[in-house]
């Protein structure tokens, strides 16, 4: 037996490594449950390596100055649909992956308390004893002090918790690719290599940058350019899309490898029509595109007894903001400050709970503000008071 106060992580991926690390540095008890029985791997693509991520890093003891957290690039360039240059800014900042920060957060927690398969079939709450017990899918159960539902966009507590907060879709989707960086094709090689890249047209969006490769390889030669192309696609389009090569129908996302055939032509007529050369080029050499579709959501809350949630659980903000990763971060370093302040776990979640629905809902506004602005050009409200 433990005299630790317990808690229960739903979902292996960033937010849950995030919260597992800071609590289990903190003192807590902490075991996570992933649904999926494999390794999770890196088909998220490129991530903007953002402050919160770098501090939780510090906070598990990482020496983040020795290490290398990423991909620099120098210069954010907007290319005009012909291919040239509308302009060209000095703005230094580092690009990393989803792999890089996922095995990281995993070597720091440990495979010991590290489930995999493990689906969550049910909650219940005990008031009088201040407990919350998680039921899984295999007739297992655990009961601790605190359970965190940090389980992505399709949120399984979220919906045992509050059923009628689902993600909206946005209207439009992502398109993704990943391109061996001595595989770009020559007129991309010399028009994006090294910088942020982005160019705008009709209902397209599109921007690009180089990223850790394979085993978080950062040598030049060995990394890959990460690529993120924006578009327009109603509901009826969208449902065909979701389909993947094996006919099964998909929520959300299409990950790598599992994209439909007809999808490979689909994208290379419309990178002729739609992009200036060197995105037209890095899009049509890569070899297994996947997609994400663009949804809203931001909850009113995030607290629910003993069961919290957070992360992309909580509030989707769109990729404009580049905060997904860095919202999770924030939500885990919250909490860790918050149960650290008070042995009463109740309290610190009522003061935990205000600021973080406050983000979600701001990263909300801000990303439909900038993505209905670059994908249906509408102006952006200008907020009063």
């Amino acid at each position: 037996m433990t005299d630790k106060p317990r808690a229960l992580i739903v979902g292996g991926s960033l937010a849950g490594l995030f919260t597992a690390n800071l609590l289990g540095r903190a003192g807590w008890d902490v075991e996570v449950f992933e649904r999926s029985p494999h390794d999770l791997d890196s088909r998220g693509g490129g991530i903007v390596l953002q402050p919160e991520v770098v501090e939780v890093f510090r906070r598990m003891g990482i020496d983040v100055g020795a290490m290398t957290l990423g991909v620099a690039s120098r210069y954010r360039t907007v290319f005009g649909p012909d291919g040239s240059i509308q302009s060209k800014q000095l703005a230094p900042q580092v690009q990393t992956s989803w792999s890089l920060l996922y095995s990281t957060l995993r070597k720091g927690f440990g495979d010991a308390r590290y489930h995999q398969g493990m689906t969550l079939a049910g909650l219940d709450q005990d008031r009088d004893a201040e407990t919350v017990t998680a039921r899984f899918a295999d007739g297992s159960s655990r009961t601790a002090d605190l359970l965190v539902g940090a389980d992505g966009g399709n949120s399984a507590v979220r919906a045992l918790l509050w059923p009628d907060a689902r993600p909206r879709y946005a209207g439009y989707v992502a398109w993704r690719g990943l391109v061996a960086e001595n595989e770009m094709p020559p007129v991309s090689r010399e028009m994006l290599h090294g910088d942020f890249g982005f160019a705008n047209n009709k209902g397209s969006h599109i921007l690009g940058y180089l990223v850790p490769g394979a085993h978080n390889d950062m040598r030049v030669g060995h990394r890959l350019y990460n690529w993120v192309w924006y578009r327009v696609a109603d509901e009826a389009l969208l449902a065909e899309i979701l389909v993947d090569r094996n006919g099964r129908p998909r929520v959300s996302a299409i990950p790598e490898g599992m994209l439909a055939d007809r999808w490979r032509a689909h994208l290379d007529t419309e990178a002729d029509q739609l992009l200036p050369p060197p995105f037209g080029e890095i899009v049509r050499a890569t070899r297994q595109p996947f997609i994400q579709t663009i949804r809203d959501l931001a909850v009113d809350q995030m607290v629910s007894g003993r069961a919290v949630i957070l992360g992309d659980a909580a509030a989707i903000p769109r990729p404009h903001t580049a905060a997904s990763s860095s919202k999770a971060a924030a939500n885990a370093l919250s909490l860790a400050d918050a149960l650290a302040s008070t042995s009463d776990i109740d309290v610190a979640l009522a003061r935990w709970q205000p600021a973080q629905v406050a983000l979600g809902k701001a990263l909300l506004r801000q990303g439909m503000q900038t993505g209905d602005h670059l994908l249906f050009g509408r102006r952006p409200l200008l907020e009063v008071g």
